[in-house]
């Protein structure tokens, strides 16, 4: 038990170190960790998704908090477009957790690995969307936060693969498109983990210590460690060639990705 929390901790560093480093989300690398240790510990296959998704939201309510605060005292977060988002990001992540719930563990791991090889190709050619309008109106910033936050929701992110190269399209700043992801990152986990919760709780072979989809023991490593590291990784974007260990991570999705992918067939 002592070194399955140790790795939940584990996990919890490398999330908080990316989401403030290279503002993707920490559940691209917490999801498929923790379906693996759920899998070491006999967890049952058929919730072994469901619990990793979740898990991951609730760890981001941590971890975005640590992250945006970084970002913030260096003056990196546009709250005005956090404002203007946050309710299409609350009905939609909630309404995606709810469409997760109902669906098998092979759809959302393959949803999953799809989701991982869009990303990861997205890194490798590290194309930026070229700044090319304004933000939208209330409306279109209501469909933008509601597409962000289901698919979100379904692979267990904070919405910073897709809220960052859409700011980036409406010129804002790489740096502060990076800083408004991860302030965006907490409505999203509060939805999404709300969700989970909802959905799960009437679920009667979860394992011990599940609260809904939600698994405390892995929750507290994750949360406990990723809010220490995500200001390191805050503060490693602001020195660090980040376009190269992008590509790095690029590679790493490729190889996670196709495991799981093989996995299911």
């Amino acid at each position: 038990m002592l070194l399955t929390f140790v790795t939940y901790c584990a996990v919890g560093a490398i999330a908080g170190i990316l989401a403030g480093l290279l503002g993707i989300g920490g559940g691209l690398v917490i999801v498929p960790m923790l379906v693996y240790v759920f899998a070491l510990n006999n967890i049952p296959a058929e919730l072994t998704m469901h619990l990793a998704l979740a898990t991951s939201m609730a760890s981001i309510m941590f971890t975005s908090v640590s992250s945006f605060m970084a970002h913030h005292r260096r003056g990196a977060v546009h709250w005005d477009v956090v404002r203007r988002i946050v309710a299409g990001i609350l009905i939609g992540t909630f309404l995606g957790s709810c469409f997760a719930a109902a669906m098998s563990t092979n759809f959302l791991k393959v949803f999953f690995v799809i989701f991982l090889y869009v990303v990861a190709v997205q890194l490798l050619l590290n194309k930026k969307p070229k700044g090319g309008r304004e933000l939208p109106g209330k409306l279109g910033m209501f469909g933008v936060g509601n597409g962000i936050g289901v698919v979100s929701s379904l692979v267990g992110i904070g919405g910073g693969s897709l809220s960052v190269p859409f700011m980036l399209w409406c010129n804002i700043p790489v740096h502060h498109a990076i800083g408004t992801s991860a302030a965006i990152g907490l409505p999203i986990a509060i939805a999404g983990t709300a969700g989970y919760i909802v959905n799960g709780w009437n679920v009667a072979t979860l394992p011990q210590y599940s609260f809904g989809y939600v698994y405390l023991p892995a929750l507290v490593g994750i949360a406990a460690v990723s809010v220490l590291t995500a200001p390191l990784g805050v503060k490693l974007a602001h020195s660090l060639p980040v376009d190269r260990l992008k590509r790095i991570f690029a590679l790493l999705l490729f190889v996670v990705a196709t495991k799981m992918l093989l996995g299911v067939i």
